[in-house]
């Protein structure tokens, strides 16, 4: 399993990832952190971008942080 430190941009006009270093992403959402809308749209577009099923990413650590790390 690889991990990913993530940082969150929220409340962004484009949805984007991108890669900064090994390991290393900034992902940008429309959504606002709440009720944990932003970390479901995180989760889906890092799926999307590593190409795996959202079942197989966990973020597991800084579920109420802008910088989080997802297992993958």
């Amino acid at each position: 399993m690889m991990k990913y430190f993530v940082k969150v941009k929220v409340k962004q006009s484009r949805q984007r990832v991108e890669k900064f270093g090994e390991g290393n992403l900034i992902v940008s959402v429309h959504s606002l952190p709440v009720d944990g809308k932003a970390n479901a749209e995180v989760l889906e577009l890092v799926s999307k971008y590593l190409q795996k099923p959202k079942s197989e990413l966990k973020i597991i650590s800084g579920i109420k942080s802008r910088t989080k790390i997802i297992e993958a």
